[in-house]
């Protein structure tokens, strides 16, 4: 793989995974109400998901997914089901503040919880499946061992991925105490209530086209 190729899709990269979406929104969301070790643990799953999309288009199994209309539509309609759910859940949440309580250092230790979370809502977009399937054939050099190529692609998408992941959920734990004032968490959990709503009902008009 030459150098030039590695920076085209390095680039291509950075703007996927710059671009805020629903497993930025959550990361960032577990990063305020409980801390950032938590929404690193929401990224590794996110991660996971994301990085099992790509494998499997990176070896084809993308396209043939992406061409069902019963996968397709299957992806589609969990993951909307799920942000949804996310939503309604936090829109309707009796929380009037949040506050430094020990069960938070609790839950904090439930990680398993946290990765599933990540994991549910970084597989639920099948568009990445599609991206990945129209993306990697632009690069891939069929002269060339597909194994390194594989690696170099994946590695490079990891640490982008997991990069702003991590950044996301900084930024969350970060504003956490200007949403420790009163009222202040009913206001964040009425504004990322409907962001994974109109998240979840964006998804479900998703089509292959």
């Amino acid at each position: 793989m030459s150098m030039e190729t590695w920076v085209i899709y390095f680039f291509a990269i950075l703007i996927l995974t710059a671009s805020p979406g629903p497993s930025s929104l959550l990361c960032m969301t577990k990063g305020v109400k409980q801390g950032f070790k938590v929404g690193l643990y929401t990224a590794l799953g996110s991660l996971t998901a994301i990085t099992i999309i790509l494998t499997l288009s990176f070896t084809g199994l993308g396209l043939v997914i992406g061409s069902s209309e019963f996968l397709f539509s299957a992806i589609k309609y969990t993951g909307a089901a799920y942000l949804i759910y996310l939503g309604l859940r936090a829109i309707f949440s009796k929380e009037q503040e949040y506050q430094q309580r020990q069960d938070l250092y609790q839950e904090s230790l439930t990680p398993i919880k946290h990765y599933a979370s990540g994991f549910i809502v970084g597989s639920s977009n099948p568009k990445a499946i599609l991206f990945f399937t129209a993306l990697f054939p632009q690069f891939i050099s069929p002269e060339q061992s597909l194994i390194i190529q594989y690696l170099i692609f994946t590695a490079t998408f990891i640490v982008m991925e997991f990069s702003w992941l991590a950044i996301y959920a900084l930024l969350g734990a970060r504003s956490s105490n200007w949403l420790f004032a009163k009222g202040r968490a009913k206001l964040f959990n009425r504004v990322t209530g409907g962001v994974f709503i109109g998240a979840g009902t964006l998804l479900s008009t998703v089509s292959k086209a």
